[in-house]
């Protein structure tokens, strides 16, 4: 587990640092906000291609695929040092969009060896320390590559995420971690394989609303978001500025959520969590509408403690739920479902703050969010009445009886190995370090 949070943190930092660095690139090579709007989009758009690009985590082994994707752009993007006029702005757009289809594959390997490696009671825990590492990351990294593009331009700053995907790709191969390569079928087709994909999250009936919760936690996100510089102006008389302090206290607000997610997962099922997320998020979100700086910091904080648990709940679930030979594509298109709708609500709303009062948006987009997040509890409720839908008797738990069937009962039948299956050999992983294919000894 160490070796691997370590290559979060590692990635996560030169990730953010470019994240932020390539839009103030383009704007300060072309002087034009469209261009430098439409980095932000290169980097985003390969996750519609999620389902996709998710196929290849499911065809190879996840780790040696994880390395290589970390050298490759450790390879790459040193090439960003030729970008020293407006008329190479191109190059940096290429290598964007290769940098998010990376993301794309990096995202689904990563969901696939974790699920596939770590026993499932620990899912949550990891999945909340990831998300805290990841959290951390964007509380620091910006103000190191933005002082850094200040004084150096932007050629250093690819250099620094050039050399953390260096470090993440030797950490990454140094996890203790044993997988049998993958069985190919007699005739491959990627498109049959990424239906399939597709086919077994729209089936599970554990999966579709959480993930269907995740997409509409972040459309309201998105609205949330773009509304963010009315509430800072018209809202608190401040500067747009102040939004950087109100987006500080939300990542603060998201790494405890981190922290406490494990804890939370191990006494109540993600539905619940999610649930609860989503209720404590849109709630922060209608009282962000009142007038006063204290009122604005704790609701970013509540924001951000509450956003990621809808978050993570979803992620673990896909991969508790999803067969082990294909969590790269469900994972994958889980992610495009979730994700996608958030940059779709930012282009919304940024048009609706301009027509709709924030004191009147705001508190409609949190009656939105409790009334989903009580559906969502009440149908949880309901599942969790028949003790027939729990797992080891535990009828909080409401998981897919047809996904477990799909699974072979549950992961636990795969651990002496199946060699035909192509499946990671759990417990050889599990049972040869005690305790935990990715714990390192730690």
């Amino acid at each position: 587990m160490r070796w691997y949070l370590t290559g979060i943190v590692v990635s996560g930092f030169g990730t953010t640092a470019m994240w932020l660095v390539s839009g103030i690139w383009v704007k300060s090579l072309t002087g034009s906000d469209s261009l430098a709007a439409l980095a932000a989009f290169a980097l985003w758009a390969p996750v519609l291609l999620g389902p996709l690009l998710g196929t290849l985590a499911d065809r190879v082994r996840r780790r040696p695929l994880l390395v290589v994707l970390n050298a490759a752009m450790a390879l790459l993007l040193p090439v960003l040092l030729w970008v020293e006029s407006a008329d190479r702005v191109w190059l940096l757009f290429a290598v964007l969009v290769l940098y998010g289809a990376q993301g794309a594959v990096h995202e689904a390997a990563e969901q696939a060896l974790v699920a596939t490696t770590l026993d499932e009671g620990r899912l949550g825990t990891l999945n909340g320390l990831r998300m805290t590492a990841n959290e951390s990351m964007k509380l620091i990294a910006p103000l190191v590559a933005a002082g850094i593009f200040a004084r150096y331009g932007g050629g250093p700053v690819a250099l620094l995420d050039a050399a953390s995907f260096a470090l993440a790709a030797v950490l990454f191969a140094l996890m203790p971690v044993r997988e049998q390569r993958p069985a190919r079928s007699a005739r491959p087709h990627w498109w049959r394989e990424t239906a399939e994909g597709v086919r077994l999250l729209r089936a599970s009936p554990v999966l579709r609303p959480l993930v269907a919760t995740g997409g509409f936690t972040m459309l309201l996100a998105g609205v949330n978001g773009a509304a963010i510089y009315a509430v800072v102006d018209s809202g608190l008389g401040r500067s747009p500025a102040y939004a950087g302090v109100l987006y500080a206290v939300q990542g603060a607000g998201s790494v405890l959520a981190g922290l406490l997610t494990g804890p939370l997962l191990r006494r109540v099922p993600e539905r619940v969590l999610a649930a609860t997320g989503l209720a404590v998020f849109a709630v922060a979100v209608g009282v962000r509408a009142l007038p006063y700086g204290v009122t604005a910091l704790v609701a970013s904080a509540v924001i951000g403690l509450g956003m990621p648990w809808v978050l993570v709940a979803t992620m673990t679930a896909v991969q508790r739920e999803a067969p082990a030979e294909a969590v790269g594509r469900v994972a994958a298109t889980a992610h495009t479902l979730v994700f996608a709708p958030n940059a779709l609500a930012i282009a919304f709303g940024a048009g609706l703050v301009a027509v709709v009062d924030v004191r009147i948006l705001l508190p409609v987009l949190a009656v939105a969010g409790t009334a989903w997040a009580a559906g969502l509890a009440v149908r949880g409720g309901r599942r969790s009445d028949d003790p027939q839908e729990g797992q080891g008797g535990d009828p909080g738990d409401g998981r897919s009886s047809d996904l477990r069937e799909d699974r072979g009962g549950d992961r636990g039948d795969d651990r002496g190995g199946d060699p035909g299956g192509g499946r990671v050999d759990g417990l050889a992983v599990r049972g040869g370090q005690g305790a935990g294919s990715m714990e390192g000894g730690a």
